[in-house]
């Protein structure tokens, strides 16, 4: 919808609720989601819109090859403040679960990155301060996943390593973390990651049946065995299967972003040509060999995997005979247009650049501001990409028009949609962030032009450093100078970054 077709919509609406006997005032108690999908209920919905979005979603071939255009635009350098940089970053291949990856454990994953990443830059291992780890659905037996692997992969066991969790956005939290202790002076160079592993997630038993267990292990004659074994009924053995769902509101992830695009307005067929999209993006940059952060793993007992398994373009007709995957029977979001179950493992290794210029490496981007927002978990929980960019923008004194390189994450190609839709609309700025206008949204012949977290994978807690390396190599690729990511995650929460390519 045009910013004229929100503005009638909002007036028609207004009309209605005084036909009501409802104040407007009244208005400011609705959710946001009632009141965008009565809003596009109870008005005609053009095509205008939908049809300028469609023709920019689905970049040219024209706009895929993007010129590179020689930049004279400010460094985001700061006196008095040390550079960080990103000397290189590297991943395993996301694969979907079930596949290739399942007999292995998620730390083999995360020791397979950082064995990588020594690999890549030839690394001492001594040279390494600390190292951060993001994960989401954690093994037990590995709860803290970075020190086991750090010590798999053969780093001295004097070296700290700690494990952080914050949804999708586990390992851009490591980042940061790896980014604060090198500007507070307290370390120069250090690893962060990210790994997930959903062939095997942890499955418990229920609360009657673990009391139980419990109570046995503390039993004492046998009596009492006897007499625990003998209170256990059928249903203590159902176990607790994991979901992708909000604690505080029981709501899965699917099922949310199905609201949130009906919400926006956004179409089924918006939401399969874009995911064709990145589908057909991604099998591009994988055939041109530009998917340089992958390195090989040589499964155990298993063959050596070197490229993602979950790229597959197909056609709009094939993607349209999905059902609702979420919302049965008449939601959008299908498993064609969502992110799959991914395996996978990530890492990057960041340093101050004066150390990184002494041992001789090269580095690949700067890592500049950044910032983390959070928002209502139930109505606004996928929204983080539309709050977190006008933030980080504002603390780097850049505007959208000075990114070159845009990578959002992609959970849902409706979440990407209902973002784009938000950022692009005066009311929305105005009424839910408190601007003067809208945010503006990014040209879709900069964004995510080598595929994205819908075909590439999503490995929860891997792939914030996948879309920080992917920002460094198209900046290097295109002669770009500033690159923006962004992404959602569970809880309502949300981070976005600005990095600057370093010089050639």
């Amino acid at each position: 919808m045009s910013e004229e077709e929100i503005e009638v919509c909002y007036e028609e609406k207004k009309s209605v609720l005084k036909a009501e006997g409802v104040q407007p005032s009244t208005r400011k108690n609705t959710t946001m989601a009632s009141t965008m999908l009565n809003m596009t209920r109870s008005c005609s919905l053009r095509t205008s819109w939908a049809a300028r979005f469609g023709t920019r979603a689905l970049s040219t071939t024209a706009q895929l090859q993007a010129q590179v255009q020689a930049k004279s635009k400010k460094t985001l350098a700061r006196p008095g403040m040390k550079n960080i940089v990103l000397v290189e970053g590297v991943r395993t291949p996301f694969l979907m679960s079930g596949t290739t990856y399942a007999d292995l454990m998620p730390h083999d994953l995360a020791r397979a990155a950082l064995l990588g990443l020594l690999h890549k830059t030839d690394l001492p291992r001594d040279a390494v301060d600390y190292i951060i780890y993001g994960t989401v659905i954690q093994e037990v037996k590995t709860s803290n996943i970075a020190r086991e692997a750090a010590l798999g992969a053969g780093f001295s066991d004097k070296i700290p390593a700690h494990t952080v969790t914050m949804a999708c956005i586990s390992s851009n939290q490591a980042m940061t973390s790896a980014a604060g202790l090198i500007a507070a002076g307290q370390c120069d160079a250090v690893v962060a990651g990210g790994v997930e592993f959903m062939s095997d997630v942890p499955i418990r038993h229920s609360r009657k049946m673990r009391k139980t267990m419990l109570s046995l292990n503390k039993a004492k004659t046998l009596g009492q065995r006897l007499s625990l074994i003998g209170s256990i009924r059928m249903a203590h053995l159902a176990p607790e299967l994991p979901a992708v769902a909000e604690f505080s509101t029981a709501e899965t992830m699917g099922h949310s972003a199905d609201r949130l695009a009906a919400a926006f307005g956004v179409s089924r067929v918006e939401q399969d040509e874009f995911a064709l999209r990145s589908h057909t993006l991604a099998k591009k940059a994988q055939d041109a060999g530009l998917l340089q952060d992958i390195v090989s793993f040589n499964v155990p007992g298993r063959d050596i995997v070197s490229k993602d398994n979950g790229i597959r373009p197909t056609s709009m007709e094939q993607m349209g005979k999905l059902k609702a995957a979420f919302v049965k029977p008449h939601g959008t979001v299908t498993a064609a247009n969502s992110s799959f179950l991914t395996d996978g493992a990530s890492a990057v290794l960041i340093m101050s650049e004066e150390k990184a210029v002494a041992m001789g490496f090269k580095p690949k981007a700067y890592l500049r501001d950044f910032v983390y927002v959070s928002q209502d978990p139930k109505d606004q929980l996928l929204l983080g990409p539309t709050y977190s960019t006008p933030k980080v923008l504002e603390r780097a004194g850049l505007s959208l028009n000075d990114i070159d390189v845009f990578e959002f994450h992609e959970a849902f190609a409706g979440q990407i949609m209902a973002n784009l839709k938000a950022m692009d609309s005066d009311w929305f700025g105005q009424t839910y962030m408190g601007r003067k206008s809208k945010v503006g949204t990014p040209p879709m012949e900069k964004f995510n032009l080598w595929g994205g977290s819908l075909s590439l994978g999503h490995p929860f807690g891997a792939t914030g450093c996948r879309l920080v390396t992917t920002v460094a190599h198209r900046l290097q690729k295109e002669g770009g100078q500033y690159g923006l990511v962004a992404a959602c995650a569970a809880g309502g929460q949300g981070h976005a970054m600005v990095i600057e390519a370093y010089p050639q």
